[in-house]
């Protein structure tokens, strides 16, 4: 297996425009994310076939739900989960920054954001999504 075809360490870049580290397939152009190494998820193509791809974190809010019930002890219901369909491809799931009763629309556009969090005093990096904003 090529060296590049190994999983970067970070899932996202800690920039202040969050880019994802993705992967893409050079024998049928798939573009996927979370990476992995395996082989293309869509052509079958080895792990060999397959390379980094950085990923804008922007795209459209294809659907979203509100969790009001959650047994973790890592975040406090309610949130909302979305599902943000990358400029770049692929459709990733994330937590939404907004709640569901702020006016979320399906189609509104959406950006990477870095969530500091501190959960049972761990502090950690999260990536969210927020609503993109607008010149007014």
């Amino acid at each position: 297996m090529s060296e590049n075809a190994s999983p970067p360490t970070e899932l996202f870049s800690a920039a202040a425009e969050p880019e994802l580290n993705g992967r893409r397939c050079r024998a049928c152009g798939y573009v996927f994310f979370p990476p992995q190494s395996y082989g293309c998820e869509y052509c079958g193509a080895p792990g060999d076939q397959l390379e980094p791809k950085v990923l804008r974190g922007a795209g459209a809010l294809a659907s979203f739900a509100t969790v009001h019930l959650h047994q973790g002890k890592d975040m406090e219901a309610p949130f909302t989960v979305g599902v943000i369909v990358l400029d770049d491809g692929p459709a990733v799931r994330a937590i939404l920054t907004q709640r569901t009763d702020e006016g979320l629309k399906i189609g509104e556009r959406m950006r990477a954001v870095i969530v500091e969090t501190n959960s049972e005093g761990a502090r950690a990096r999260e990536l969210r999504f927020r609503r993109e904003e607008t010149a007014r």
